[in-house]
């Protein structure tokens, strides 16, 4: 009983798992044998996979009697299944363990071993001695890798030594090829064939199961053999390679070759020549590509013929990112890798995901490529080796170059033991606790599966940080001297890479970041800490130079204030809407530097979100109140506060705390707060019994439809009361003349528009009741009934606004419409849409007026509320689309029409609202100019570099609205 249980303990400390299944398996394994299970990374698969060896073969046991063997074997049973089945098909293998290596073999000898196993071999026999003999020196080296104490100091080598057998085995390939081939011999022999490697493969820094990226160039000799032959033939030789790798045969495939980074990718000749490829890459090649041939190297086949590709490609791919939108298609590429990411594999991607090995590789790349156009000391085509070089010219801090340096190697070493495992293609991070463990041991990272995630989550932070600190950290040398962190960016430097990531204006951007560092004070140093991460925020806004110089006037602005400087250091939140904010609305911008303190805000939604109609009037009451005795003061008090509320509206919808349905009602509860206060102003020291007075919301306003930049439609009544008719009309007229004064202001205009009353701009700006009921019952057009739709009492005498909306509503819902007024109602919006679109407008562009925008839906909604509202009471209202709800429940209008209108109407309203957020202007036409499309499309919550696709979604959507609009509204109607 003690000796079992001694027994039991001494397998849990060697590492067993299932104890009592390695008790009833060990008497099968010689006694010496047993401690060497400590060393594999999962010693029951060990033990398994030996035992299945021994019964498989008796050579494998005297194989045993060698302790070097003995102990590689079970290292590499233990951390990989995959050559574990290998040696059960070819037992006679284990004996490749025998001769130690010092290190991994010379890329030349791995080309004469494997030529030598194809050597007088053809067809499938070929291919199977060819995948023998590289998985025979993939054992061998994957034994070394296992055995040696500190595997991230080595995977360097590793990494490059699978790049060297990886190239050996294109290279048997291609003499297999060569030999099976149906052309004539001489012909074959005169086609020249190179074989570029690309990515991890041109690297020298292949995993041990990786996708094998390669281009083909082909051609003649010089000769006789035409290019077209030569390419024919190539083109084939090429074909066959790859299936000599990758077909199946009894000896399972290698990996895959992929030749999809070529020239038009799939779509592209498999083969061309050197000059069409040079020519592909002079006119056709987009910005991503280029990247992507930053790791060219030739590889495999003719080396003369690849080198020259390679010689041809570099200047092309270090002029690259002076290109239009180069960092841009970069960075979209990246982009796209990201959204392929199924979301249930993001967290444990450990390529792809956030603080991935990607992340580190696009930021080498892309400070290689921004910086190598002068610089040809950092022209690498490894990771590591470019590292390095940013590092010994500085561009980046030594410091931060070898933490990222040995973090790359950290994520390498998990992806390679990954892969050994079962020799399959893989980036997930297991999620079994067992199956951890073996990955922890393997690895010597750690010796738990807790230890091991652990360590790779604190290098994923790290790794998260790395564009801030290698990208834009050292911007700041170039304006400060900091010599501890080892920067040497010269002006001329920075300003390249400031124009490389989107600034239209780098040098201004360099002044602006030193202002923001300079200096001792405790400002600078926490300036100097966050502008960094700032610039790279910005840099993702659609204008980072706006963003930028916004944030220095808000520094200047708020000064040492505490609460500014706590907020950027401990809340990235906040600090990051604020850049969103300032990168993505000039018009905002302007809002803060009238109220710099409203950036607090960005720090709680619940501070963001519509304060209520009550809690505004409630405001204004007091405003008023306090201030009776200065008219001038309380009126100024009214615009701050109606400022105010328009900066939180349009930070609530930039951050996406609301929505446009949430917008439209806010700004109108902001809208009639003023006009409360204004009206109230202008009436202090009035009778109350002399007049009542009110104002009549119209258009937008009456339908709390109103955006960014909006005019307020309004229209003003009044009704005498003990003054006499001229003294009530004289005073209506001077509340008219105050309020129009009280609410001007410069700085965020409120324009009063009083064009849908009577006779139009013709007509008195202001009417009593009885003039209006008069005018409406003699005089009054079918296009003034229409606008009285949405007509509402807003501010002022309850009763009185009360009487008018029921005056209104006598002649908005008639009992029965007449053809004459439906027909005048179509003549008229024809000629609005021939007369009022701006000259050389695009008809599809404009998203008032244009073809199914705002205007089409909105008189489409009204022609129905004319004529069915007195039958149908849900119509009676003054939104558009809760008209348009309920037409749809009325069936006036068919619920797919009825989806394709309030689309419309959305996109329209949110893209109008949007514009004056982007440009601090009122504008209603989508513009074509590219980056302010962008700046739209990033307000409307697209993502980076979605300009096209906004503007694509908005011609759809409109064009669609358009059709049910000229079918319901122009078509003949029931």
């Amino acid at each position: 009983m003690t000796r079992s249980a001694v027994t039991l303990t001494e397998l849990a400390r060697l590492g067993f798992m299932d104890l009592g299944g390695a008790a009833e398996a060990l008497p099968e394994v010689p006694a010496d044998l047993v401690p060497l299970f400590s060393g594999a990374a999962d010693p029951d698969q060990a033990l398994r996979l030996l035992l299945a060896l021994l019964e498989r073969s008796s050579e494998v046991r005297s194989e045993l009697d060698d302790p070097h063997v003995a102990r590689c074997l079970i290292a590499v049973l233990g951390a990989s299944e995959g050559l574990g089945e290998f040696l059960l098909r070819h037992p006679e293998e284990v004996g490749a363990l025998r001769d130690a290596l010092d290190g991994p073999e010379s890329a030349s000898t791995y080309r004469e071993t494997l030529a030598a196993a194809v050597d007088g071999a053809e067809g499938e026999h070929a291919r199977n001695r060819l995948r023998i003999a590289y998985r025979r020196e993939l054992l061998r080296l994957a034994s070394w890798d296992l055995d040696h104490p500190q595997p991230l100091d080595i995977v360097p080598r590793v990494a490059a030594a699978l790049a060297d057998l990886a190239a050996a085995a294109l290279d048997a390939a291609l003499i297999v090829a060569r030999r099976a081939s149906r052309f004539p011999a001489a012909e074959v022999d005169a086609t020249r064939l190179a074989i570029i490697g690309m990515g991890k493969a041109g690297a020298r820094e292949l995993n041990y199961v990786s996708d094998v990226d390669v281009i083909f160039v082909g051609a003649g000799d010089g000769g006789e053999l035409s290019d077209g032959r030569a390419i024919e033939i190539a083109t084939r030789l090429a074909i066959d390679t790859m299936h000599a790798i990758h077909d199946l045969a009894v000896e399972p495939p290698l990996w895959e070759v992929d030749a999809n980074l070529r020239p038009e990718g799939k779509d592209g000749a498999l083969v061309r020549t050197l000059e069409s490829h040079l020519a592909y890459y002079d006119r056709w090649a987009k910005g991503w590509e280029f990247q992507a041939l930053l790791k060219a190297r030739a590889m495999a086949g003719d080396r003369e013929l690849g080198e020259g590709f390679v010689a041809g490609v570099a200047p092309k791919v270090w002029a690259a990112s002076g290109r239009e939108g180069f960092v841009e298609s970069v960075q979209r590429m990246r982009e796209r890798v990201m959204a392929h990411i199924p979301s249930d594999e993001v967290d444990v991607q450990l390529k792809l995901g956030p603080g991935g090995l990607r992340d580190v590789e696009f930021t080498i790349q892309l400070l290689q490529l921004v910086h190598g156009q002068a610089d040809d000391g950092i022209h690498q085509r490894g990771t590591l080796e470019a590292l390095a070089a940013l590092a010994d010219r500085g561009y980046i801090g030594r410091v931060e170059a070898a933490e990222f340096g040995l973090d790359y190697r950290f994520l390498r070493t998990i992806e390679h033991r990954l892969q050994l495992g079962r020799l399959r293609r893989t980036h997930l991070m297991p999620r079994d606790e067992s199956e951890l463990r073996v990955l922890a041991r393997s690895t010597r990272i750690s010796t738990t599966a807790d230890g091991l995630v652990t360590a790779w989550r604190e290098v994923q932070q790290k790794v998260r940080g790395l564009h801030e600190r290698l990208f834009y950290r050292p911007l700041l040398s170039a304006v400060a001297a900091l010599p501890e962190d080892g920067y040497a960016l010269t002006s001329e430097q920075a300003e390249v890479r400031l124009a490389a990531i989107g600034f239209q204006d780098p040098r201004g951007a360099l002044h602006h970041i030193a202002a923001l560092t300079g200096g001792v004070s405790r400002r600078a140093a926490i300036q100097r800490t966050l502008v960094p991460v700032m610039l790279q925020w910005f840099a993702d806004g659609a204008d980072p130079d706006h963003g930028l110089l916004a944030f220095r006037r808000l520094s200047d602005d708020l000064g040492e204030a505490y609460w500014f400087l706590r907020m950027l250091r401990d809340s990235s939140g906040a600090a990051y809407r604020l850049s969103q904010v300032l990168a993505g609305s000039r018009y905002v911008g302007g809002l803060l530097e009238l109220l710099p303190e409203a950036v607090a805000w960005l720090e709680s939604d619940a501070d963001l979100r519509p304060r209520s109609i009550d809690e505004l009037l409630a405001e204004t009451t007091a405003t008023v109140a306090r201030h009776a005795d200065d008219i001038e003061q309380a009126a100024k008090a009214l615009r701050t506060a109606r400022r105010r509320e328009v900066l939180r509206l349009s930070l609530a919808g930039i951050v996406g705390v609301i929505g446009i349905e949430q917008l439209g009602p806010a700004l109108t509860a902001v809208t009639t707060a003023i006009l409360t206060g204004a009206v109230t102003l202008a009436r202090l020291g009035d009778d109350p019994g002399d007049i009542e007075f009110g104002v009549i919301a119209m258009g937008r306003y009456g339908g709390a439809e109103l955006g960014f930049g909006s005019d307020a439609d309004i229209m003003y009544v009044y009704r005498a009361g003990t003054a006499h008719p001229e003294d009530a009309q004289r005073r209506a007229e001077r509340i008219v003349h105050e309020v129009k004064r009280l609410t001007e202001d410069l700085r965020l205009p409120f324009d009063l528009d009083l064009g849908l009353r009577p006779e139009g701009k013709n007509g008195a700006v202001v009417r009593s009741l009885d003039s209006y009921r008069a005018y409406y019952d003699r005089w009054s057009l079918t296009w003034e009934a229409q606008a009285l739709l949405r007509a509402r009492g807003a501010v002022g005498d309850p009763e009185l606004l009360a009487d008018f909306e029921a005056m209104a509503d006598a002649i908005r819902y008639p009992e029965r419409i007449t053809a004459d007024a439906v027909r005048e109602v179509k003549r008229i919006k024809a000629r609005v849409e021939s007369e009022r679109l701006p000259q050389g407008a695009d008809p599809a562009r404009h998203l008032k007026l244009g073809r199914g925008s705002l205007s089409d839906v909105e008189w489409f909604v009204q022609l129905l509320q004319l004529e069915h509202a007195h039958r149908v009471p849900a119509l009676r209202t003054t939104s558009t689309l809760s008209a348009l709800e309920a037409a749809v429940e009325a069936e006036l209008v068919t619920a797919g029409d009825g989806t394709r209108l309030r689309a419309a109407w959305i996109i329209a309203s949110r893209a109008r609202s949007a514009l004056t957020l982007w440009s601090a202007k009122t504008t209603d036409v989508l513009p074509t100019e590219r980056r302010a499309l962008e700046g739209v499309a990033r307000l409307l919550e697209y993502p980076p570099h979605s300009a096209t696709q906004f503007e694509e979604d908005y011609l759809r959507t409109t064009r669609i609205a358009r059709q049910v609009f000229e079918r319901g509204f122009y078509g003949a109607r029931v």
